[in-house]
């Protein structure tokens, strides 16, 4: 199993979510979060004063799935995210050794 981490910008979510879903991906965590990588924020005007922005808002998807989906979950994502330009986000896969689903007790794959 493999947990796959997403940031990618908040208005490519549904896209992404489509994706997955056409993959038959089952469950995954969403959670709005802010951040900057090369891009480095940008700066704004408001009511005349100029203010720098450090942190982008971004969005951050996790799901855990079958080591033999990795491939097509990322590719799967990445289409679905690409504008392009710089900030389109990262995609991050992080082996996992055990999970179990609370209320059944089932393990490994089945649990997710």
């Amino acid at each position: 199993m493999n947990k796959i981490e997403a940031i990618i910008k908040p208005f490519k979510l549904d896209e992404v979510k489509e994706a997955l879903a056409a993959l038959q991906v089952e469950g995954m965590t969403v959670t709005e979060v802010r951040g900057f990588g090369r891009q480095k924020g940008h700066r704004e005007i408001y009511r005349g004063a100029e203010y720098v922005v450090d942190f982008m808002p971004k969005v951050k998807i996790e799901m855990v799935i079958d080591d033999g989906k990795t491939e097509a979950v990322m590719a799967a994502i990445q289409k679905a995210a690409f504008t392009g330009k710089i900030g389109d986000g990262k995609v991050f896969v992080i082996p996992v050794g055990e999970a179990m689903r609370i209320r059944t007790g089932e393990r490994g794959i089945e649990a997710v």
